[in-house]
C-alpha cells in the first residue's frame, strides 16, 4: 500500500477522538437548546429509533447523554418542524433534513435493508390496496396505523401487523409517504410534498454519489475508524477494505493514521483534522460521565466497541431471558473516556422510582471515591430527567460496590434542586 501513514495515535487518543466526534468527550458546557439538539443529531449524522421504553426510548436517551437535561418534546418538535426526517439507514433513524436527497437516492436505488425489501414485496403483492390508501391520505390528510381497526385475527408477516400498517410502512419505505410527526411516538404518515414542500424537486444523487457521501459521513461521525467498520454506520454494502479508501486518501479527503495496538490502519476525515491535532497535543481530555443507550452509535458495532474500549457489548433485549448475561435493557456506563461498566435499569414513572436492577463493573476495574461520585451523579441526573427521583440499587457486581453506590446517590440531594 503506497499511501503513507502521516499521523499516529495512542489507543487513548483514538478513544478521545472518537468520543469528541460523537459529542461525548466532555460534559455539556451550557444548558441545552433546540438548536444544540439539532446540531447534536447533525454531528452524529443519524439518531437510531427504537420503541423500547423501560427507560426513555433510545433516541431521547442518546441525546440526554450528550446534552444533559432537556425536554424530550424538542426532538418531536425537530421532526414536526422539518429539521430532521425519518428514514431507513443504520436502522430506522432520524437524520438531518440537509441529507434528505442523499437518503432518498440511496434508499431508492441501492439500500438492501429488510424494511425496504419487505416494502418492495408489498408493492408487488398489494399495489391496488396501496393506491387506495394513497388516495385516502391525499383526500383526507395524514394518518396513523391506529386509525385503522384490525379486521381479523390473522398475523401478518411483519410481526403481526395489520394490513394497513404493512401498507403504510411499504409506502414509507418506497418514499411515497413520509413521517410528518409523531403522536405518542406513533408515526403519522403524509404525502412527501406536504411534509417537505419541494421534496419532488430535489436533485437526487446517483447511488454511487450517495454511497461515497455516506462513506465520508461515517468517517467524520466516528472520528477515527478502521475501514471494516465504516459500512455499518449507514448500513451500506459491501464492507470496505483499506484499498477502497486509497482514492479518498489521495484526494486529501481522508487521512490514514497509525493507531497503537491496532492491526489495521485508522482513518480520520479531513474535516476532523483540527480535532485530531487537539487530541494529539493533549488539549482535549475526557471528563464526561453518562449512561448510554444500548442503541448509541458508540456501541452499534460490537467489534468496534471491543477494539476501542475493550468493552464486549451485546444488546440482550431480543435474547430469551434465560440466555441473558446482564439484563433486558442494559446501559453502558461511560466515564472519562472509558466504558467502565453496564447498568440494567427500569424507570417506574408512576412511582417515581429509577430501579437499578444490577450494576456491573468491568472486570479488574476499581472505583475510587471520586469515580464513584461521578457515576452516582450520572445515574441521578438520568433518574431526575426521567422524573423518577428515587433511585433504588438492588444488586451490584462486585457486591462490595452496592453500599458505597447507594451512599453516593443518596448524598446527591442538591442535584434535584438544580434540575427543577
Amino acid at each position: 500500500m503506497p499511501r503513507s501513514t502521516v499521523d499516529r495515535l495512542s489507543g487513548s487518543q483514538a478513544r478521545h477522538l472518537h468520543l469528541a466526534a460523537q459529542g461525548l468527550l466532555v460534559a455539556p458546557a451550557r444548558a441545552a437548546t433546540p438548536l444544540a439538539l439539532r446540531r447534536c443529531i447533525a454531528r452524529m449524522q443519524l439518531l437510531q429509533i427504537d420503541t423500547i421504553h423501560v427507560v426513555a426510548r433510545s433516541p431521547y436517551l442518546v441525546l440526554h447523554s450528550r446534552l444533559g437535561n432537556y425536554p424530550a418534546r424538542w426532538l418531536d418538535d425537530a421532526l414536526a418542524n422539518g429539521h430532521v426526517f425519518e428514514t431507513w439507514a443504520h436502522e430506522a433513524c432520524f437524520a438531518p433534513t440537509a441529507d434528505l436527497a442523499l437518503h432518498r437516492a440511496y434508499n431508492r436505488d441501492a439500500r438492501q435493508h429488510w424494511g425496504i425489501l419487505r416494502g418492495k414485496a408489498s408493492h408487488e403483492k398489494s399495489r391496488h390496496e396501496l393506491d387506495k390508501l394513497m388516495m385516502h391520505i391525499e383526500s383526507s390528510g395524514p394518518v396513523k396505523s391506529s386509525d385503522f381497526e384490525r379486521r381479523d385475527d390473522r398475523s401478518s408477516a411483519w410481526w403481526g401487523w395489520k394490513d394497513e400498517k404493512r401498507w403504510l410502512e411499504a409506502l414509507f419505505a418506497n418514499g411515497e409517504l413520509m413521517v410528518s410527526h409523531r403522536e405518542n411516538f406513533q408515526r403519522v404518515y403524509d404525502l412527501p410534498h406536504r411534509v417537505h414542500p419541494g421534496v419532488h424537486e430535489l436533485a437526487l444523487a446517483s447511488d454511487g454519489v450517495a454511497h461515497g457521501s455516506f462513506i465520508e459521513k461515517s468517517v467524520q461521525a466516528l472520528g477515527v475508524t478502521q475501514a471494516r467498520w465504516i459500512n455499518d454506520y449507514f448500513r451500506i454494502k459491501p464492507r470496505l477494505k483499506d484499498t477502497d479508501l486509497d482514492d479518498l486518501v489521495d484526494q486529501g479527503k481522508v487521512l490514514r493514521v497509525k493507531v497503537d495496538d491496532w492491526t489495521a490502519p485508522g482513518y480520520v476525515h479531513a474535516s476532523q483534522v483540527p480535532l485530531l491535532k487537539r487530541v494529539q497535543s493533549g488539549l482535549l481530555q475526557a471528563s464526561h460521565t453518562a449512561l448510554l443507550s444500548p442503541f448509541d452509535p458508540v456501541v452499534w458495532d460490537r467489534e468496534r466497541a471491543s477494539t476501542l474500549f475493550g468493552f464486549d457489548y451485546r444488546i440482550e433485549c431480543y435474547t430469551p431471558e434465560a440466555r441473558r448475561q446482564y439484563g433486558y435493557f442494559v446501559l453502558p456506563v461511560l466515564h472519562c473516556g472509558e466504558l467502565i461498566g453496564r447498568l440494567d435499569a427500569k424507570a417506574h414513572r408512576a412511582d417515581g422510582v429509577f430501579e437499578i436492577r444490577a450494576f456491573f463493573l468491568q472486570p479488574g476495574m476499581q472505583l475510587d471515591a471520586d469515580q464513584m461520585q461521578a457515576v452516582a451523579a450520572a445515574i441521578k441526573r438520568c433518574a431526575l430527567w426521567h422524573a423518577t427521583p428515587e433511585v433504588e440499587v438492588l444488586r451490584t457486581s462486585p457486591l462490595r460496590l452496592r453500599a458505597p453506590l447507594r451512599k453516593a446517590i443518596k448524598a446527591l440531594k442538591s442535584l434535584e434542586a438544580t434540575m427543577r
